[in-house]
């Protein structure tokens, strides 16, 4: 039985003070859970309680406790601080390469085998957590929209160009939108079109803006991110939310990929069935 520390942390930094104050007072399960939080800090704003518990090895309730053994009421307040400080903990690609090699990383086929798991993981979770109701709401709105408009800036680009590419083979009109030359392209978008956004934390502000003045004009919106908070919410017809697994902070959109996919076929089969 672990002593449940009194108050909450006030920081993210305290809150490492605090994890290293109970040593190694704390049970195994609470042990896996403070070892998975240290490397992986950056993930604890975006991810549920679920997710991280998967990463620790462990059931959500134990990753419950340890939140409430650090002095939090649950993981959900736990979560609101890491949030307040997000962008100081998320590594850039200098630290995260360093944190492959203290894990004792072999090279290329260690790495190859690292992020198919990591990949096979997240396309469990997608399954798990997958909303079919609201996926085929979102499919529907593409579907019926004259022209589909695609943003997704930095790593989201990979998916909103290969999504492009297919329904442009299936000879859906599409647009990617792009910020070259800071040129807003958002007269392109006409009545009966609609929007495809692409963000995941801690999201592009071009992409946020551009959804958020389409759908001032009544353009629909339909959303991808990686967490349910994504400020596109408050603009989005649908909201769908994919989650990656990280091997050393670096993360294949797996999930994402397969979903933008799915969106894609699925547009191209109704409209080809409509016509």
């Amino acid at each position: 039985m672990v002593n449940v520390q009194a108050g909450a942390p006030g920081s993210v930094s305290e809150l490492l003070d605090r994890l290293d104050g109970l040593g190694g007072s704390l049970p195994k399960r609470l042990g896996q859970c403070a070892e998975f939080l240290r490397h992986n800090i950056h993930l604890v704003a975006v991810s549920t309680v679920a997710d991280l518990a998967a990463g620790a090895g462990v059931q959500p309730s134990a990753f419950m406790r340890f939140c409430q053994a650090l002095g939090f009421s649950g993981f959900s307040e736990m979560q609101a601080l890491f949030r307040a400080e997000y962008t100081q903990f998320r590594p850039d690609y200098e630290e995260r390469l360093s944190q492959l090699r203290e894990r004792g990383s072999q090279g290329p086929e260690w790495l190859a085998a690292s992020f198919a798991e990591a990949g096979h993981k997240s396309l469990v979770s997608l399954m798990n957590s997958l909303d079919g109701e609201r996926l085929r709401r979102a499919a529907a709105v593409l579907t019926e929209a004259g022209t589909i408009h695609l943003v997704g800036l930095r790593r989201a680009f990979a998916i909103v160009s290969y999504m492009g590419y297919l329904l442009d083979k299936m000879r859906v009109p599409t647009v990617i939108h792009r910020t070259a030359g800071q040129i807003e392209s958002d007269h392109a978008m006409r009545p009966g079109d609609a929007l495809f956004a692409v963000s995941f934390a801690p999201f592009s502000q071009e992409t946020l803006e551009l959804a958020a003045r389409a759908g001032a004009r009544g353009i629909p919106v339909v959303a991808l991110s990686d967490t349910a908070d994504c400020p596109m919410r408050d603009c989005a017809r649908e909201l769908l939310v994919a989650r990656e697994v990280d091997v050393g902070a670096f993360r294949v959109p797996t999930a994402a990929l397969t979903l933008a996919t799915a969106l894609a076929v699925a547009i191209g089969g109704s409209r080809e069935n409509s016509d």
